[in-house]
């Protein structure tokens, strides 16, 4: 059986690589603070809605407020590497 000969690579070159380990600075702080934010709106809604007027008027929107802050933490979350 003829054995097979191995081609033997050219490591004068290194291949072009993109850097995708790093994450913009922005993306913590930003998913962070629309998370917890989300929440606090939510928390304050359900505890002061009463007292605070414009939360009242806005009733059931508050919780689609709350929960579309979440997500777009959740979705920022997903930049972070």
């Amino acid at each position: 059986m003829p054995s097979l000969r191995r081609r033997k690579k050219d490591d004068s070159v290194a291949p072009e690589r993109r850097d995708n380990t790093a994450s913009g600075r922005w993306v913590v702080p930003t998913m962070l603070t629309l998370l917890i934010l989300g929440l606090v709106w939510i928390v304050v809604y359900y505890l002061l809605r009463e007292e605070i007027g414009f939360m009242e008027t806005l009733g059931g929107w508050n919780l689609v407020i709350g929960m579309g802050l979440i997500t777009g933490g959740f979705i920022t979350a997903t930049q972070w590497k």
